[in-house]
This record gives structure tokens, C-alpha cells and sequence, in this order.
């Protein structure tokens, strides 16, 4: 005699449950906001990094101008552009005396408008 068996008809449930596809959704979207985050991080740092390339070059190029000149250093602060890329660069130089009277410390600094980007120290000697 058969067992009569009242979900014998019925076979199991195929598929995800509601639950475990939120749950799978709210993962690919945790890593997706950690993959935008790192992504925005690296574009910030390449602009910092191109920012510091460019003073970089304003700073050196000032500092080659002053040792290339005939005459010797006048002592003083002044302030010059350096627009360099399509931005605009303020180069502020320092030059002031030190002990031996043939050298002059030149302190170059650059700023993006108010934002500060790099110092250099340097000597400059008479030739």
C-alpha cells in the first residue's frame, strides 16, 4: 500500500529569497562606494602631485635665473608670476645675506593664489 504524502506533488523552492539578494546588492554596493572612494583619492593625489611638479619648476627656474645673472644678488623680497600649464603661480624670493660677504641665501616660495606649495632654500654666489 502507498503512503499517501499530501507535498509529494510539490518539489522545493529554486531560487533566491528576497533577503539574500538584498544582501548581495548592499555588498556590490559597498564595494563599488570603496572602489569610487579610492578612485577619487588617486585623481586628488595625481593633482597634488602635478601642483608640486609645476611649483617645483617655477622654484628651479627662479633659483637658475638669479645664478645665471651677471650682477650678484640684490638682497630683498619680491614677488613675480610663473604661470606655468595654464595656472597662474606667485613666486615670492627671499635674498639675504650670510656671513661670507660671496653668498646670498635665496628662499624661493610658491603659492597657488592663497595656497602655499613649496619652499626652497638655496646660495648664490659672485662670480
Amino acid at each position: 500500500m502507498e503512503t499517501l504524502n499530501m507535498y509529494s506533488g510539490l518539489r522545493p523552492a529554486a531560487g533566491f529569497t528576497l533577503i539574500v539578494v538584498l544582501v548581495a546588492l548592499f555588498m556590490v554596493s559597498l564595494s563599488l562606494l570603496a572602489g569610487f572612494r579610492a578612485a577619487g583619492s588617486m585623481t586628488a593625489n595625481t593633482e597634488r602631485q602635478w601642483q608640486m611638479l609645476l611649483a617645483q619648476l617655477c622654484a628651479d627656474n627662479t633659483l637658475v635665473q638669479l645664478r645665471l645673472n651677471p650682477q650678484f644678488a640684490e638682497l630683498g623680497e619680491r614677488t613675480t608670476p610663473c604661470p606655468q600649464a595654464e595656472r597662474a603661480f606667485a613666486v615670492v624670493t627671499t635674498v639675504a645675506a650670510t656671513p661670507n660677504p660671496s653668498f646670498r641665501r635665496v628662499d624661493v616660495h610658491v603659492s597657488d593664489g592663497a595656497t602655499p606649495l613649496l619652499r626652497v632654500s638655496g646660495l648664490v654666489g659672485r662670480y
